[in-house]
Protein backbone atom coordinates (compact mmCIF):
# COMPACT_ATOMS: atom_id res chain seq x y z
CA UNK A 1 0.00 0.00 0.00
CA UNK A 2 1.14 3.52 -0.68
CA UNK A 3 1.14 6.41 1.75
CA UNK A 4 -1.99 7.67 -0.02
CA UNK A 5 -3.72 4.33 0.52
CA UNK A 6 -2.83 4.36 4.21
CA UNK A 7 -3.98 7.96 4.53
CA UNK A 8 -7.38 7.05 3.06
CA UNK A 9 -7.74 3.93 5.22
CA UNK A 10 -6.79 5.66 8.48
CA UNK A 11 -8.21 9.11 7.91
CA UNK A 12 -4.81 10.62 8.63
CA UNK A 13 -3.05 12.99 6.29
CA UNK A 14 0.08 12.01 4.42
CA UNK A 15 1.95 14.73 6.32
CA UNK A 16 0.84 13.18 9.62
CA UNK A 17 2.13 9.80 8.49
CA UNK A 18 5.46 11.38 7.50
CA UNK A 19 5.57 13.11 10.91
CA UNK A 20 5.01 9.73 12.61
CA UNK A 21 7.91 8.35 10.61
CA UNK A 22 10.17 11.28 11.59
CA UNK A 23 9.20 10.74 15.25
CA UNK A 24 10.17 7.05 14.88
CA UNK A 25 6.63 5.92 15.55
CA UNK A 26 6.75 4.11 12.20
CA UNK A 27 9.46 2.24 10.39
CA UNK A 28 8.32 2.00 6.80
CA UNK A 29 9.81 -0.17 4.07
CA UNK A 30 10.77 1.51 0.80
CA UNK A 31 10.56 0.15 -2.73
CA UNK A 32 13.40 0.33 -5.26
CA UNK A 33 12.35 3.88 -6.15
CA UNK A 34 12.41 4.98 -2.51
CA UNK A 35 8.62 5.19 -2.14
CA UNK A 36 7.09 4.12 1.12
CA UNK A 37 5.42 0.71 1.05
CA UNK A 38 3.00 -0.13 3.85
CA UNK A 39 1.50 -3.50 4.73
CA UNK A 40 -1.36 -4.74 6.91
CA UNK A 41 0.89 -4.75 10.01
CA UNK A 42 1.71 -1.08 9.43
CA UNK A 43 -1.99 -0.31 9.04
CA UNK A 44 -2.86 -2.06 12.32
CA UNK A 45 -0.02 -0.26 14.12
CA UNK A 46 -1.09 3.14 12.77
CA UNK A 47 -4.66 2.47 13.88
CA UNK A 48 -3.36 1.58 17.36
CA UNK A 49 -1.31 4.79 17.52
CA UNK A 50 -4.43 6.70 16.55
CA UNK A 51 -6.43 5.05 19.36
CA UNK A 52 -3.73 5.94 21.87
CA UNK A 53 -3.85 9.56 20.71
CA UNK A 54 -7.66 9.62 20.75
CA UNK A 55 -7.65 8.39 24.33
CA UNK A 56 -5.26 11.08 25.47
CA UNK A 57 -1.89 9.36 25.59
CA UNK A 58 0.80 12.05 25.24
CA UNK A 59 3.01 11.85 22.15
CA UNK A 60 6.12 11.34 24.29
CA UNK A 61 4.53 8.23 25.80
CA UNK A 62 3.51 6.92 22.38
CA UNK A 63 7.10 7.49 21.26
CA UNK A 64 8.34 5.53 24.28
CA UNK A 65 5.88 2.72 23.58
CA UNK A 66 6.96 2.61 19.91
CA UNK A 67 10.64 2.47 20.90
CA UNK A 68 9.92 -0.41 23.27
CA UNK A 69 7.93 -2.18 20.56
CA UNK A 70 10.88 -1.88 18.17
CA UNK A 71 13.14 -3.52 20.76
CA UNK A 72 11.01 -6.66 20.69
CA UNK A 73 9.57 -9.21 23.05
CA UNK A 74 11.91 -8.43 25.95
CA UNK A 75 9.92 -5.21 26.48
CA UNK A 76 6.50 -6.89 26.70
CA UNK A 77 6.25 -6.36 30.47
CA UNK A 78 7.08 -2.68 30.20
CA UNK A 79 4.57 -2.19 27.37
CA UNK A 80 1.92 -4.02 29.37
CA UNK A 81 2.52 -1.70 32.33
CA UNK A 82 2.23 1.36 30.08
CA UNK A 83 -1.08 0.14 28.66
CA UNK A 84 -2.42 -0.72 32.11
CA UNK A 85 -1.53 2.77 33.34
CA UNK A 86 -3.15 4.33 30.30
CA UNK A 87 -6.26 2.22 30.84
CA UNK A 88 -6.50 3.53 34.40
CA UNK A 89 -6.20 7.07 33.02
CA UNK A 90 -9.01 6.40 30.52
CA UNK A 91 -11.25 5.01 33.25
CA UNK A 92 -10.65 8.09 35.39
CA UNK A 93 -11.42 10.33 32.42
CA UNK A 94 -14.58 8.37 31.70
CA UNK A 95 -15.72 8.84 35.31
CA UNK A 96 -15.15 12.59 34.99
CA UNK A 97 -17.08 12.69 31.70
CA UNK A 98 -19.95 10.74 33.29
CA UNK A 99 -20.11 13.27 36.12
CA UNK A 100 -20.11 16.15 33.63
CA UNK A 101 -22.79 14.43 31.56
CA UNK A 102 -24.97 13.96 34.64
CA UNK A 103 -24.69 17.66 35.48
CA UNK A 104 -25.49 18.57 31.89
CA UNK A 105 -28.53 16.26 31.91
CA UNK A 106 -29.73 17.88 35.14
CA UNK A 107 -29.43 21.33 33.59
CA UNK A 108 -31.27 20.23 30.43
CA UNK A 109 -34.06 18.72 32.53
CA UNK A 110 -34.29 21.96 34.53
CA UNK A 111 -34.69 24.03 31.35
CA UNK A 112 -37.16 21.58 29.83
CA UNK A 113 -39.25 21.74 33.01
CA UNK A 114 -39.07 25.54 33.02
CA UNK A 115 -40.33 25.56 29.43
CA UNK A 116 -43.03 22.99 30.17
CA UNK A 117 -41.57 20.36 27.86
Amino acid sequence: MTIGDIARLTGLTESTLRFYERKNLLTVERDASGRRVFDEHDLAWIQFIRRLKQTGMPLKDIERYAALRMRGEQTTGERLQMLQSHRAFILAQRAEWEECLNHLDDKIAYYQQALGQ
